[in-house]
């Protein structure tokens, strides 16, 4: 993966030569003309989404976007950072997308994470001149992103670039900023993202696998990229990755709260409830694949002595994110991504109902979670933490669906339900 050199070009001449440019599968195609021109009043979109919508009804006003899977949040990164996933190869022909609702959409997925530290994973393959966007489109979109979306994007990874998007961002040289462009990564395979993220963790469209398999099938073989390492057998210490129950089990002192979660929690507890941002940064990723190697290789791990509070935030979120079920169990994702059509005088009590249904680790695990974070929460108005933000970093780390990957209309009702839980923990958990 690297950062391409971008060369400085006038406003106009790249504006012309862009309108010439043609994607490299379909010949003699060109850019169409401009069909509609951003808002700039339609700036504050958040509000346009339905938190409490399960899965976005057919009448909700995204609903013709959302059901493409353009767009997926895919929790961490290996650095501790959001994933948001862009799939070029779900757009559907031009005349069946609104791609100005589609750039209102991806604004309001980013919304709710552009606090903290993120990364973009672009999949190119699939763009063709049938369904891509028109050049002031483009121009317009970048434009919109103001500063606030700039400036914790950590990195953009354009995955199977071709010569037509590299010529591209070469003649949008003049809108893009140095230190944008800074962050945008190269990515010719698939296992290269490895670096970055696991890939198991995101849900990458077929027609890319495949398109993929076709490049390593054409390469030499002394030219072959390494494949993504296979899944090795957990080891005899083994803590990420590993079920509750099994972790529980190996405990000497049958303790419910796995290691990780008490080491962490109780250092954050000491020494990061008034830290602005805490669990809002990424972390040194060599730092976080010592400690996990630590963890794993039935070491004890002491936070006091790396006075890092970024890391220890990363490592509890790295953990939560690892197991091989969420904390709050496949068995209740149903549950609770409907739980906002529960009458709000019953919530409580459906809330207590389902929590109390989870294994006696998970239960455990849970309630000492969120009772930290209420803390967290008390002290928001040094960290900038609320229930909200909290249920924003937290809720893709405490449930997702057996596809690992997620949409909006999937997130939202998950950190509804977190931020609930939050809301009303004292009640919960009594």
């Amino acid at each position: 993966m690297s950062s391409d050199l971008l060369v400085d070009l006038s406003d106009d001449q790249a504006t012309a030569q862009l309108g010439q440019l043609k994607l490299t599968t379909i010949e003699d195609q060109q850019w169409p003309q401009d069909e509609s021109t951003l808002s700039k009043s339609e700036t504050d979109v958040s509000q346009q989404f339905d938190a409490s919508s399960p899965h976005l009804p057919w009448d909700h006003p995204f609903y013709d976007i959302a059901r493409h899977q353009i767009i997926e949040v895919a929790g961490d990164d290996n650095f501790g950072r959001k994933v948001i996933v862009f799939n070029a190869c779900r757009m559907p022909p031009q005349h069946q997308l609104d791609h100005h609702k589609l750039l209102m959409y991806l604004k309001g997925t980013l919304d709710q994470y552009v606090e903290s530290d993120y990364t973009l994973i672009y999949f190119h393959h699939g763009l063709t001149s049938e369904n891509k966007p028109s050049l002031s489109w483009l121009r317009d979109a970048y434009r919109e992103f103001d500063r606030k979306y700039k400036k914790n994007i950590k990195a953009l990874y354009i995955v199977h670039p071709t010569m037509f998007i590299k010529t591209l961002l070469i003649l949008f040289k003049p809108i893009i900023s140095f230190k944008f462009g800074r962050k945008i990564n190269y990515v010719s395979y698939l296992s290269e993202l490895e670096d970055v993220v696991k890939c198991e963790q995101l849900l990458i469209p077929a027609r890319v696998k495949e398109y993929d398999n076709k490049l390593r099938a054409s390469l030499k073989p002394s030219a072959q990229p390494p494949m993504s390492p296979p899944r090795s057998p957990p080891l005899p210490d083994q803590v990420f990755g590993v079920p509750l129950a099994l972790l529980r089990q190996r405990s000497s002192e049958d303790d419910s709260v796995p290691v990780v979660m008490r080491d962490t929690i109780d250092f954050l507890s000491e020494h990061g409830l008034e830290m602005e941002g805490i669990f809002r940064r990424s972390a040194n990723v060599t730092l976080v694949k010592e400690v996990q190697l630590r963890y794993n290789s039935g070491m004890t791990v002491d936070f006091r002595e790396m006075e890092d509070v970024h890391l220890a935030a990363v490592i509890l979120k790295t953990f939560l994110r690892e197991l091989p079920e969420p904390l709050l169990t496949y068995q209740l994702y149903n549950d609770i991504v409907n739980f906002a059509s529960v009458p709000s005088d019953s919530q409580v009590t459906v809330m207590k109902t389902l929590v109390e249904s989870l294994p006696e680790e998970n239960y455990a695990s849970l309630r000492y979670l969120i009772t930290f974070l209420a803390q967290v929460s008390a002290n928001s108005e040094v960290n900038k933490m609320t229930n909200s933000n909290l249920a924003v970093v937290f809720g893709p780390n405490l449930l997702w669906g057996r596809d690992n990957a997620m949409s909006l209309s999937a997130i939202g009702p998950i950190n509804n339900f977190t931020r609930t839980l939050l809301d009303q923990q004292h009640l919960v958990f009594t």
